[in-house]
């Protein structure tokens, strides 16, 4: 209002087009998507394809804006005599986002945390980015964040901690929170081992660590990075993200960089540097080598070769100053599946002579990947297995101590975790900052009911890089796994078909989301981790998934109708997440008295099924009091002797909270 009020329109127009004509290059940039809301912007980043690095962008996003800002304050200042700021604020959370109405309003999220990022926007300074403690959370091991904060903002009756956002830090860092001790890894860590100490010997070689996310990868590279570091061994990080695959030499430069330690100087400094490390190389090559680096002199004019003349006689200038190296060198790169084509072109070519030299170089990647990297002569492959239940329990005892009451806890999170290290980090960490566990890491104790803890979420983290996994399927890949996901932990060809879906289960299996377990008589199928069955079950609108369950229950009953007594139950659970309570009701109880004469527990399990139908009918339903006290008489627990007493199985399921637009996932974008 204060600039509206210094300005005609016309200029106040042109400032504001300008403005936001930067920002949503910038949002663009890093994946996100824009909206212009009148005097600003809003940019959602993970939706409509989801990004694991979702909030990661958003910082990125969110700095860069307000560079793009301050330029054009000083045009502005210069110009019109007027201060211009820009406040910034982000949030992560879940929310329903696509097309309003028939798609002519365009694209928008909609839900409480878009206008929880209003209100750190609102709060944020001018000229500042201010972050939810959700955002925080997802970003305090990449960004330089300020203290916590207390805000008292609209809406909220308690004052809310949020941070604000100073920078980014610099990856090579590694400086994160306390990790558990590596854990099942003794054989991959001495191949590691033995791989350096025959590069030290004079013979290089280059390692993959290839497994799915959270399978430990990283910390693979960080211990061998601390074997080589006691060594005396040098160690180069090169980081490859998501947001960069597509600029040209992002990774190799920055491995370049590193290398020769120029990583940190201004221009002048770095290219004096680069000639006290190759003192022989030619001129030219050196030119070519210092505009690759991005610290050329402009006052210099570049040598003119065509582009494959320029890459050979750089690719030859560099393997000249490997192979001249006296000591050994850790090259680490990490999540090659996100490495931009130049530079996935250019590391094979500089890794064909390593063997000769004394480096090593280590490549972390996901099953997916299958590029260059992945085919140099003599490259050693490590693939890692997710954890055995032994060494799961070891690393939770780690993680939670060895309380009693710790003991359900842990066993849930193996179950879950499915041997997947981060996985069962993450739990930890969303039990301890939800109140589940109380204490600190190592001697917590449970400070909340078993039942809550049935209940925990999927991690936010989790959630994130699961999620981009599935978004990366075809559109029939993914209506398949969201059936499938509805059906349950194991599924066959025969009822996905029952259900119209054109199976492509070939593309899940090679995306290593699900595992063949039965080929004959019919495909059976079963989910790689119980966690991809949650997320692909709550990626889809309530909806969605209650049209699946409801065409379930259809077919279960119409495929076998001689089975129906049989199938009751399940029929019944499909019949009762698809909201249909009534027909749920009567399927339970079809099954307890179907169970009756066969295994009384059985029985007593479906009258407090129905009995629990019953009891979420709304109160003015004319049929719940009698339907409440039907089961009553069957819920008494019989009296068992000794030898018959066996423990009473209870089931739960998940039912998560609506996402997006019909036909997409949910996700934890950051606005």
């Amino acid at each position: 209002m204060g600039i509206a009020a210094s300005l005609d329109m016309e200029r106040l127009r042109e400032i504001i087009t300008d403005l936001v004509e930067r920002s949503a290059a910038v949002v663009r940039r890093y994946g996100g998507t824009v909206e212009f809301t009148g005097d600003g912007v809003m940019a959602t980043f993970g939706a409509p394809v989801a990004l694991e690095d979702h909030a990661f962008r958003a910082c990125l996003a969110a700095l860069a804006i307000q560079e793009e800002a301050n330029r054009l304050a000083s045009e502005v200042l210069r110009r019109d005599e007027v201060d211009l700021q820009l406040r910034v604020g982000l949030n992560s959370g879940r929310v329903i986002a696509g097309e309003i109405g028939s798609g002519a309003l365009g694209y928008a999220a909609i839900g409480e945390q878009v206008g929880m990022a209003q209100r750190m926007e609102s709060v944020a300074p001018p000229g500042g980015v201010m972050l939810s403690e959700a955002t925080a959370r997802l970003v305090e091991q990449a960004a330089v964040l300020g203290d916590i904060e207390l805000m008292s903002i609209k809406g909220k009756t308690e004052p809310v901690p949020v941070r604000r956002l100073v920078g980014i830090g610099p990856r090579r860092a590694l400086v994160g929170r306390a990790e558990a001790g590596l854990v099942g890894r003794c054989r991959e860590m001495a191949a590691v081992e033995e791989i350096v100490d025959r590069a030290i010997g004079g013979r290089g070689g280059v390692v993959n660590v290839v497994g799915a996310p959270g399978i430990g990868k990283s910390r693979m590279a960080r211990e061998a990075t601390a074997i080589a570091a006691a060594r005396g061994v040098e160690v180069i990080w090169t980081f490859c993200e998501s947001h960069a695959r597509d600029i040209p030499f992002h990774a190799v430069t920055a491995m370049l960089r590193e290398g020769l330690g120029v990583a940190d100087l201004d221009a002048p400094l770095a290219r004096a540097r680069v000639r006290e490390r190759v003192p022989d190389g030619d001129q030219q090559d050196l030119l070519l080598l210092d505009d690759l680096l991005g610290i050329a002199d402009p006052e210099v004019s570049l040598p003119r070769f065509d582009p494959e003349a320029r890459r050979r006689r750089v690719i030859t200038l560099i393997n000249a100053v490997s192979l001249a190296r006296t000591e050994p060198v850790l090259f680490v790169v990490e999540d090659a599946q996100w490495i931009d084509e130049v530079s996935e072109s250019m590391l094979a070519d500089l890794l064909e002579i390593i063997p000769q030299t004394l480096s090593v170089v280590l490549i972390t990647a996901r099953p997916e990947y299958r590029g260059a990297l992945t085919q140099v002569p003599g490259v050693r492959t490590i693939a890692l297995a997710p954890l055995s239940d032994s060494e799961t329990m070891e690393l939770l005892n780690e993680l939670l101590g060895t309380d009693g009451s710790i003991a359900p806890v842990g066993t849930l999170i193996a179950e879950r975790a499915a041997g997947n290290p981060f996985f069962a980090e993450e739990m930890v960490r969303e039990l301890a900052e939800r109140g589940v566990l109380v204490g600190r890491r190592g001697s917590y104790v449970c400070g909340a009911d078993v039942a809550d803890v049935a209940d925990v979420s999927v991690p936010a983290t989790v959630q994130a890089a699961i999620e981009a996994r599935l978004d990366r399927l075809s559109p029939q890949a993914k209506q398949t796994i969201s059936a499938a996901s509805v059906i349950g932990a194991r599924f066959d060809a025969g009822l996905l078909a029952a259900l119209g879906i054109d199976a492509l289960p070939d593309e899940l299996l090679g995306a290593e989301l699900i595992d063949q377990v039965r080929f004959s008589p019919d495909a059976e199928y079963a989910f790689r981790h119980p966690l991809i069955r949650s997320v692909a079950y709550e990626s889809q609108l309530k909806s969605d998934r209650a049209r699946w369950h409801r065409l379930l229950a259809t077919a279960i009953e119409s495929g076998n109708p001689d089975s129906a007594d049989q199938n009751a139950g399940l029929i019944a659970e499909h019949l009762d997440a698809a909201g249909e309570l009534h027909a749920a009701y009567g399927w339970h109880m079809r099954a307890a008295d179907w169970a009756t004469t066969r295994d009384v527990f059985a029985a007593r399990f479906s009258w407090e099924r129905a009995r629990k139908v019953a009891d979420a009918l709304p109160g003015d339903d004319p049929g719940r009091l009698s339907m409440r006290t039907a089961p009553a008489p069957c819920c008494a627990p019989p009296t068992l002797t000794a030898p018959h007493s066996r423990n009473l199985a209870t089931a739960s399921r998940s039912c998560g909270s609506c996402a997006r637009r019909p036909g997409t996932s949910s996700r934890w974008p950051s606005a």
